[in-house]
């Protein structure tokens, strides 16, 4: 049987060597840059997060989160990890349950890949921008840049819009369009927030370590904890990433609650300052956070509270250290978005999953043509879940209705 992939990214590489387990397939995978997994290289800054041990449904998210649970459920994480060893990559498990191979080079989990689909004998043909998906009579005429290809099934893994420098495209939209499926609205995830700068940029450049809750009027959207950085437009790492889907989907007005010491109390955060101020009475104010948080950001809050820098610390107040305690624990910034689909790594929205089977991937619309990864209407959590969500649906897309997932 002919089969046709487009998309050569995660998935679709996945999608292409679970067809090539069946002999009788002849598989082609198509791709519109010149090399697959070019978007694949940069996850994880280039080390490549390919899952997470704490796999979980309750990571993703769409119109209908579920529908990823017999995907998930057919390959999960660990099925994913021994997967990737018997094509000889080594990985290695983060404390957080992130994985990464343990050469800490995303181009080791393409490596493997690539050298799998040309031992199995997958056709990859590079620079094939796929234009058209056609019904004839035994099955689907699928119309590139570079030719024409039939297949029996086709499997569109074109991936998402974001990232368009790496990759990212809306062809998969515009080929499943074609076959009368629809996409929910398109936004931008796990990317950097952006927040009113005033109290921003004097900390461009500052890491810290904290717990950040994003909350619109009374009601909390998300929080998160782990390394943030500052940025000059607002608020950029891992913990800014997991919130930038409810920022970017979310209307209205929205703050971003920054706790500087999430393994203190902000009465430990007090005598902390009252200690400091006692100890150190002819110290500078602005330095009286200094050992406690970055030089930068501990003079910032200083300054945002309005103790005044040049006095000594005697002079603060008891009430200036109230509200440094309060500002160490509690740093708010008015949210105005998120940036743009070019920043972001993930794209929130696709293709309507009630379109397809969730036990096979198939379009309940047009038979014969499957879809996986990116396009679909999943996204997940920042932490390895997108590409788990790539390598499970992938494989189960690979397998063509044929083994229904367990």
């Amino acid at each position: 049987m002919k089969v046709l992939i487009i998309g050569g990214g995660a998935a679709g590489m996945l999608a292409a060597l679970t067809a090539a387990e069946d002999p009788q397939n002849e598989v082609t995978l198509l791709e519109r840059q010149a090399r697959v997994g070019r978007k694949l290289l940069a996850t994880g800054n280039g080390r490549c997060n390919l899952t997470n041990r704490n796999l979980s449904p309750a990571c993703y998210h769409g119109t209908d989160p579920d529908f990823v649970r017999p995907a998930l459920a057919a390959f999960g994480a660990e099925d994913a990890l021994r997967y990737f060893g018997t094509l000889g990559l080594l990985t290695v498990t983060e404390p957080s349950g992130r994985v990464y191979p343990l050469s800490d080079q995303a181009n080791s989990v393409v490596d493997v890949l690539r050298f799998a689909m040309e031992s199995r004998g997958v056709a990859v043909v590079g620079s094939a921008d796929v234009l058209e998906i056609a019904k004839k009579a035994r099955g689907w005429r699928v119309t590139a840049t570079t030719g024409e290809w039939y297949g029996e099934k086709v499997i569109v893994a074109a991936g998402g819009c974001a990232g368009k420098k790496l990759g990212g495209t809306h062809s998969g939209y515009r080929l499943l369009g074609q076959l009368g499926h629809r996409c929910t609205s398109l936004a931008p995830s796990l990317t950097q927030l952006k927040t009113e700068p005033t109290w921003v940029r004097a900390l461009k450049g500052v890491r810290a370590d904290g717990r950040m809750v994003l909350k619109a009027g009374g009601r909390t959207l998300g929080a998160s904890e782990g390394e943030l950085q500052f940025t000059d437009f607002g608020v950029s790492g891992p913990a800014a990433f997991e919130l930038s889907r409810a920022a970017s989907v979310t209307e209205g007005e929205k703050t971003l609650l920054i706790d500087f010491l999430r393994e203190y109390t902000r009465d430990d955060a007090r005598a902390l300052l009252a200690a400091r101020r006692a100890a150190f009475p002819n110290l500078p104010a602005e330095e009286l956070l200094s050992g406690t948080l970055q030089s930068r950001l501990g003079k910032t809050i200083l300054r945002r509270c309005g103790v005044a820098p040049a006095k000594a610390a005697r002079e603060v107040t008891d009430g200036e250290l109230d509200a440094a305690a309060a500002m160490i624990k509690c740093y708010p910034l008015a949210v105005e978005g998120v940036m743009g689909m070019d920043s972001a790594q993930v794209t929130a929205g696709g293709v309507l999953t009630s379109e397809f089977r969730a036990d096979t991937l198939e379009s309940r619309l047009a038979p014969g043509v499957f879809a996986a990864g990116e396009v679909l209407d999943i996204d997940g959590d920042c932490g390895g879940y997108n590409l788990q969500w790539a390598w499970s649906s992938g494989r189960l897309a690979g397998k063509l209705g044929k083994e229904p997932a367990k």
